[in-house]
């Protein structure tokens, strides 16, 4: 059964997400190096990286999104599915499938497993409905 974010009547449950430490550091400092510039996108970040269990790697069960692991999720409302590898924003390339994870959809995603429903905000205001349905 999908974790969803939000219903008719109550305030948004946000489903759970863990995190590997060595990750969180490294997003947590890019977060905060880039607080002055884009503010809303770096405590967005910040938000997800406290309230995330963090584990070693070798804890970190493999269908949590991560950086470099493919992931593919699905808008419920269309039906369709879209599948990125969430990166550095250096390393992202749109074109090439990968995401960074410093966008409104990486920062959705990530920490988040198999079967995780969220909702998303597009950058034209329109609220979706999203579920995570795979990660390699």
């Amino acid at each position: 059964m999908p974790i969803s974010t939000a219903s008719a009547c109550a305030a948004p449950i946000v489903p759970e997400i863990i995190l590997e430490f060595t990750q969180a550091d490294r997003l947590e400092a890019t977060a905060e190096g880039a607080m002055r510039r884009f503010p809303e996108m770096a405590g967005r970040l910040l938000d997800e990286i406290a309230r995330a269990q963090l584990v070693p790697l070798a804890d970190l069960p493999p269908d949590v999104v991560g950086l470099g692991r493919e992931t593919t999720y699905r808008d419920e409302v269309t039906g369709r599915e879209n599948t990125v590898v969430l990166v550095m924003p250096r390393e992202a390339d749109i074109a090439q499938g990968r995401a960074s994870v410093f966008t409104p959809i990486g920062v959705a995603l990530i920490g988040l497993r198999v079967g995780a429903s969220f909702t998303w905000e597009t950058r034209y205001g329109e609220d979706r409905q999203l579920t995570v349905v795979r990660v390699e």
